[in-house]
């Protein structure tokens, strides 16, 4: 089993096919390695200011190492920041298997994983991500105290997809409430981008409340059972961001939202729960604004999954969790209304008083230090 903490200074690299790697002066970079089980794995831990970093194991067939290590570094930071807008006492940190979660997936391969884990000595707190289950979750638990969204019966708060997309659910109202004047959403056209967990959730409380909604995945065998239980509709076109609907709530990857997808986008809304939404944060989010289109920031609607894992490391239980979810409504349209009156993109107005949070902290941690 061999651990390998990499230089920050090699993050500025250049890789010729993805270029600059997403560094933002992440703490600790962590390569996990173990050719018994065949564990391949990237631990990022962006930032502990405001406590250990927390934040979900991806298991993801990725083409190569690099573009593992920048969805490490792109996930731990939206971590950080999900924490410190909501109100959560931890930092950003994530961590990513290379591997096919369906065929490679083992449990001595997880139980090697909880000790890389294990080794930081509660630094980085892992949960559940794409590719995971509760289950996973439990097997990592055998090896290290540092994980969260263990099962209920093993006393933790369980499968935290329901919560996430229910805090998805309550910034997309919010962003409805912004745009059309109602946070109702019977009536209103969804097109839902993947229906995993956490879309499947989603597409049952818009249906609950009246919503015409509609879906597509890559999973043929999986869009035609949701759609029969629920009873909503297939996307069968060729280009989902030229569908005319009132919200587009991307399910699945990230970097959705890009160049090449805003120009075709027709939907007045963007709320969704994928991480990294916007390919560019810095251009893609002002390229939203620009053209009129409101963009409920992801890092802060999708981190009902968080709130649920956190109530495991302090102890409250479902109603609080229920109640800090629902709390991202008001969260959501103060930083829409913040972003209008400042001429802002929403995603930087997040970004701002995520930010400021962090930065508060380390000056209060400076104080006291000395």
């Amino acid at each position: 089993m061999i651990s390998e903490v990499l230089n920050a200074n090699e993050l500025h690299k250049i890789d010729p096919v993805f270029g600059q790697l997403s560094f933002d002066n992440h703490e600790q970079i962590v390569f996990c390695n173990d050719k018994d089980s065949g564990l391949k794995a990237i631990i990022g831990i962006h930032n502990t200011v405001l406590g250990p970093a927390l934040g979900g194991t991806r298991m993801w067939q990725y083409n190569n190492e690099w573009e593992a290590l920048n969805d490490a570094l792109r996930l731990s930071r939206g971590m950080s920041y999900k924490a410190a807008i909501t109100g959560l006492n931890l930092g950003g940190g994530k961590a990513v298997i290379i591997g096919d979660s369906k065929t490679q997936k083992t449990p001595e391969l997880m139980k090697r994983f909880g000790e890389f884990v294990h080794s930081l000595s509660g630094k980085y707190i892992t949960a559940e991500d794409v590719g995971m289950e509760t289950s996973d979750m439990d097997l990592v638990r055998e090896v290290t105290p540092y994980v969260t969204g263990i099962s209920e019966a093993k006393g933790g708060a369980g499968n935290p997809s329901p919560i996430t997309a229910y805090g998805v659910f309550m910034g997309m109202k919010a962003a409805a409430e912004f745009k059309f004047g109602t946070a109702v959403l019977e009536g209103k056209s969804v097109l839902v981008q993947g229906i995993g967990h956490v879309g499947e959730s989603l597409v049952e409380h818009l249906t609950d409340e009246g919503a015409n909604v509609i879906i597509t995945d890559i999973n043929e065998e999986r869009l035609n059972a949701v759609s029969t239980k629920y009873g909503v509709k297939i996307y069968r076109g060729d280009d989902i961001y030229s569908e005319t609907v009132d919200i587009y709530a991307p399910c699945a990857l990230g970097a959705t939202i890009n160049d090449d997808t805003i120009k075709r986008i027709q939907a007045k809304v963007i709320a969704g729960a994928a991480n990294n939404q916007l390919a560019n944060e810095n251009i893609h989010g002002q390229m939203l604004q620009d053209k009129g289109i409101v963009y409920a920031p992801d890092f802060l609607i999708n981190a009902g999954g968080i709130i649920n894992v956190y109530a495991e490391l302090e102890n409250y239980g479902k109603t609080e969790i229920i109640r800090k979810t629902e709390n991202i409504y008001n969260t959501t349209l103060q930083i829409l209304n913040n972003a209008e009156a400042n001429n802002l993109s929403t995603h930087q107005a997040a970004l701002n008083i995520a930010q400021g949070r962090i930065d508060a902290r380390k000056k209060e941690n400076s104080i006291n230090y000395y």
